[in-house]
């Protein structure tokens, strides 16, 4: 695995191609994305079809075959045995009671003239859930998209899943029924997106979609934001991790490749501040690279866009992270909460050496889709209010009408908004 000091004299290009790690050209895909749209709007179920036997290699025959049917949903899960049915119970009992944690309330209150203010919290309809399916399919996902739907309240969640050579995967159907799914579609990519956007005769349209996908379906869901609500533009997995002398270089690198897996365009950089666990590193990356069953992919991620950095200080360190706003950040250091306070942007952060990525995506609790690409710096894990929106509530009485009255009517005057104005004064008791 490629190792850089910040000393180098190449260093800084080094770093700006670790912040490129994630520009993937949408300019490139947006008009055969449009076309994709386009053709959904105009022909709707008939568009869909084609397009599943062109991507997904299978003749769709009826509007019907469009739908997994919730009986083959209960069958996968009936199906499962004891040991994988409990990891996926524990899995949603954990991700439940995390995510209750983070709804807001409506509240009101009431001033002493009479003013009463508030805010109402209101689930959107429906939810439409993009679950990818193409070189792995990923239950998980779709545990964490629709948890935070049906803690949120939302009465309707419409999922969407690739399904190549006409065959859902069966966790997956398992997950959906644990779930309560009962609209579940076969079908991928932009034209998924396009379908719960506006809508088709089969795939009723949505008030917000979630879920990660590759560059079609992130450029997809940018164009049809407006139309509907949306919850990040994600890219690539990719991980950061911070660690210090004290760091166990087995654990790093497989923590590493547990992201390099995933595909090709994954980034996993580490940042250290010691030498040897740098050299140590590397070396046990090229030894789990062997022993891997995706390892063609998780070695073309480490050669193309990983990294292990030697930095002069954890200050120095951190920065740099700050800077990354990686997806995943473990913090693998002898005083890991000790460092918490100065990071800054990242998606997850994991603390110490018994806490690895793989458990944030399974089995902790916190959502696993997250932002990518450094929008980890604007941007926040899927959540709860992502199914939710806000109404703000407002009611004055006469004796508030008449104190705050005049003010709001001369901001209006000095807007040239007459009517704003003259819509206040006609209320007030000196008129």
């Amino acid at each position: 695995m490629k190792i850089i000091n910040t000393s180098d004299a190449n260093f800084k290009d080094e770093f700006e191609h670790i912040l490129s790690r994630a520009k993937t050209d949408i300019k490139e895909v947006s008009s055969i994305v449009t076309n994709i749209i386009d053709d959904i709007i105009e022909n709707k179920n008939s568009a869909l079809k084609q397009h599943i036997e062109k991507f997904d290699k299978w003749k769709v025959n009826s509007d019907e075959e469009l739908q997994i049917s919730v009986t083959d949903m209960k069958n996968a899960y009936d199906k499962l045995d004891t040991p994988l049915r409990d990891a996926l119970h524990m899995a949603y009992n954990r991700i439940k009671s995390y995510h209750e944690k983070q709804l807001p309330k409506s509240w009101i209150d009431f001033e002493k003239n009479g003013t009463i203010l508030g805010q109402k919290v209101t689930p959107v309809d429906r939810a439409g859930l993009y679950i990818p399916g193409g070189k792995a399919a990923y239950p998980s996902s779709l545990l964490m998209n629709a948890i935070p739907a049906i803690v949120a309240g939302v009465e309707e969640i419409v999922v969407c899943t690739p399904t190549p050579n006409n065959e859902p995967n069966e966790l997956l159907l398992a997950a959906c029924h644990l779930c309560g799914i009962t609209k579940a579609y076969k079908v991928g990519g932009a034209s998924a997106i396009a379908a719960m956007a506006y809508g088709t005769e089969t795939i009723p349209k949505v008030d917000v979609i979630t879920g990660p996908g590759n560059i079609f379906v992130a450029t997809a869901k940018k164009l049809v934001f407006g139309e509907v609500h949306i919850d990040m533009i994600a890219g690539p997995s990719e991980i950061g991790i911070l660690s210090d002398s004290s760091a166990n270089p087995k654990y790093l690198a497989i923590d590493l490749l547990s992201q390099a897996e995933h595909d090709e365009m994954a980034s996993s950089i580490m940042i250290t501040t010691c030498d040897e666990v740098a050299k140590f590193t590397s070396h046990e990356v090229d030894a789990y690279l062997t022993t891997l069953s995706r390892r063609e992919i998780a070695k073309k991620s480490i050669d193309e866009r990983g990294a292990i950095i030697v930095a002069s200080s954890m200050q120095e360190a951190i920065d740099l992270m700050n800077e990354i706003a990686p997806e995943h950040l473990e913090i693998m250091t002898q005083n890991a909460f000790e460092l918490l306070p100065k990071i800054k942007h990242a998606g997850a952060i994991f603390l110490g050496k018994n806490t690895p990525e793989p458990i944030g995506d399974y089995i902790a609790g916190p959502n696993h889709t997250l932002p990518t690409g450094s929008t980890a710096k604007f941007y926040s894990p899927l959540n709860v209010e992502n199914f939710l929106k806000k109404s703000s509530i407002i009611s004055f009485s006469q004796e508030a009408i008449n104190e705050l009255g005049e003010a709001c009517a001369l901001l209006a005057d000095t807007e040239g908004l007459t009517a704003h104005a003259q819509s206040v004064r006609v209320r007030l008791d000196n008129y």
